[in-house]
């Protein structure tokens, strides 16, 4: 990685020489409560988080409600879900969203979100979201890269479902929309994933392959991914993060 790379997320520069940047994703723990989802949000300054991620869909806007075999959940936690009652269950109302930018910012968080269509795009340019997180399962959407890349803000891309040439495509997406503030999470789309399968090498390979700022979406159990993740060189480090699991939801 060169050493002249550095992203800005509000208030924050990541780069080779700064900190860590933790990002820490409230995803489906809010379980269906804005008083959960402001609790953890303090929570997560608390813990000493430097962001907390929202993700920004509703069910009809990122699937439809079918019973067919492409729309069932396999393989997961959720077995035997379709799509659309996983989503309806875990998607964060957008008219929470205002409330909980707000929260974030009195608590001294940065916070964005995952978009999952030009919609929700739209919506957080209204909150004036300082920086867009690609998921990984979007990062073959390249017409919503390209809509999250025109709005100039830093975009950080999940790797979990990417071949090499998927993610130069990715890459080159917002490269076209003259947007290189950009980077790239290595992330293992299982839920939870084995710790065997991290392959934390790659937070280092990419970072020389593209050029960019790397880091780790993490969806392991614990710690030590994280850690060995910095080690090779990672600088941004997202997780999931809950009050306590005991309080149930589809992302506990």
């Amino acid at each position: 990685m060169k050493q002249n790379i550095t992203m800005k997320i509000g208030s924050k520069t990541i780069s080779a020489d700064s900190r860590v940047f933790i990002i820490a994703e409230l995803s489906a723990n809010h379980n269906g409560s804005l008083d959960t989802a402001i609790g953890t949000i303090r929570a997560a300054k608390r813990a000493g988080a430097d962001c907390i991620k929202l993700q920004t869909y509703t069910a009809d806007t990122i699937t439809i409600d079918s019973q067919e075999p492409d729309f069932m959940i396999k393989g997961t936690i959720w077995e035997g879900k379709n799509l659309y009652r996983l989503y309806r269950e875990a998607y964060t109302p957008w008219e929470w969203h205002e409330t909980l930018f707000k929260t974030a910012a009195e608590a001294g968080l940065e916070c964005f979100s995952s978009p999952f269509d030009k919609t929700a795009v739209d919506l957080l340019e209204k909150l004036g979201a300082p920086a867009y997180k690609i998921a990984s399962f979007e990062i073959t959407d390249i017409p919503l890269i390209e809509y999250v890349a025109s709005k100039g803000k830093p975009v950080i891309i999940s790797t979990g479902i990417a071949a090499e040439e998927d993610i130069q495509m990715a890459l080159n997406a917002c490269y076209r929309m003259h947007n290189h503030d950009v980077a790239l999470l290595k992330c293992t789309s299982s839920y939870p994933a084995p710790v065997e399968e991290a392959n934390m090498v790659m937070v280092k390979d990419m970072a020389a392959r593209f050029n960019v700022l790397t880091g780790l979406s993490d969806h392991t159990m614990g710690a030590t991914v994280p850690v060995v993740a910095t080690c090779f060189g990672a600088k941004i480090i997202e997780k999931h993060f809950i009050l306590d699991r005991s309080i149930g939801g589809p992302d506990s």
